[in-house]
């Protein structure tokens, strides 16, 4: 039987995850899914439209046999962080292969490009930041740092921080993709197949989204807009901005310059937003702050257990047959930092979806499925 890793949002469940779960099921017949969930928000600094409860439910409804938590502080970081501890995780549960979307469907020269971007460290990245002070946009940037002619898309670029954790860290896990059928910036395609932006998008544009998901899903409407209350609140009253994950030098006063000019978060972005400050990385810093999470409390984390969100009956026995060589817990630590955090995501998702997500948490019961 062959374990396969899957790092996937879910933000909603969507045809093109269902076709990605198919394809893994033609590749690996006799195969184990492992899924990595991230929960309330994502990588990209948005709220998810689906709680982390519902999230893990449709994954078993949809075969997939062991779902384990990618916590908050980890997943709402960078793409190396986001891989580095979803790989630490997959690698820790034995896992033999990672299978992803991929624009380009080109595993080997993203191999290539890890490679050369290890072995010539320090001149690659004088180049990558060369080309982004003089304007360039991070995927331009890599390929003029790479002399290369690709054209870096979104899941091509996580791919390469999924092999970069891979190869850096001495995985035995081999990295496989599947092409990915539709541009994640396309917003007008109507195809049965669209991304999940694209979804969200029609979604806050009152447009039916049925057509492009496999079943019913408890959705709710909401964005990181529905906390731009709260936000302006901590802005105003918050005196030491700077202490909060990702928020640099400057930026933290010129968010307290702009925060009463502006209506909804797309506002303040584009107030602030510059060549060094992007979308969503101002997006990820104003859910750290949101969120209260401290650059003291980042350098204090470790992954001190890993959680189990669900599994069937496949994964539980899975889970019991390796348990024993497992060198981390299988038990939230209550006292970790990583856990408190949660539970933090918990309480501040259900200001807005007005449901007891933090019952669930604090319950630290798995999903089960036969």
């Amino acid at each position: 039987m062959h374990i396969i890793g899957i790092i996937c949002e879910y933000n909603p469940f969507h045809n093109g995850h269902l076709y990605h779960l198919n394809k893994i099921k033609e590749l690996f017949p006799n195969s184990l899914i492992i899924l990595i969930l991230n929960g309330y928000f994502t990588q990209r600094g948005d709220l998810s439209i689906l709680s982390k409860k519902d999230k893990t439910l449709i994954s078993l409804q949809n075969n997939i046999d062991l779902i384990i938590e990618l916590p908050f502080i980890f997943g709402t970081q960078s793409a190396d962080t986001f891989a580095n501890t979803s790989l630490y995780i997959l690698n820790k549960l034995k896992c033999e292969y990672l299978v992803f979307g991929s624009e380009s469907n080109d595993i080997d020269s993203i191999i290539k490009m890890v490679n050369y971007t290890i072995d010539n460290k320090e001149e690659y990245n004088k180049e990558v930041k060369k080309y982004l002070d003089a304007g360039y946009n991070y995927p331009t940037s890599l390929a003029k740092a790479l002399n290369m002619n690709f054209n870096f898309k979104s899941n091509d670029l996580l791919g390469i921080s999924y092999v970069k954790s891979i190869i850096e860290n001495k995985y035995h896990i081999k990295p496989l993709t599947i092409e990915r059928t539709n541009d994640y910036l396309d917003l007008l395609d109507n195809s049965e197949i669209v991304s999940a932006t694209n979804i969200r998008n029609k979604l806050l544009n009152n447009e039916n989204i049925e057509k492009y998901l496999p079943q019913r899903e408890n959705i709710q409407k909401i964005s990181l807009n529905n906390y731009f209350d709260y936000l302006k609140y901590k802005i105003i009253t918050d005196d030491h901005l700077d202490r909060y994950l990702s928020v640099d030098e400057g930026i933290d006063n010129c968010l307290k310059k702009v925060i009463n000019e502006v209506n909804n978060i797309e506002e303040l972005i584009e107030k602030v937003k510059s060549k060094r400050y992007t979308y969503n990385k101002i997006r990820r810093m104003l859910v750290h702050i949101l969120m209260g999470l401290t650059k003291e409390d980042n350098q204090n984390i470790k992954m001190d257990y890993i959680k189990v969100l669900g599994f069937n009956n496949k994964g539980k026995d899975y889970l019991n047959k390796i348990k024993k060589d497992l060198d981390i817990s299988l038990i939230p630590n209550k006292d970790s930092l990583v856990y408190q955090y949660e539970l933090r995501c918990a309480s501040i998702y259900d200001l807005v979806v007005k449901e007891d997500n933090l019952k669930w948490e604090k319950s630290n019961k798995p999903l089960k499925y036969k």
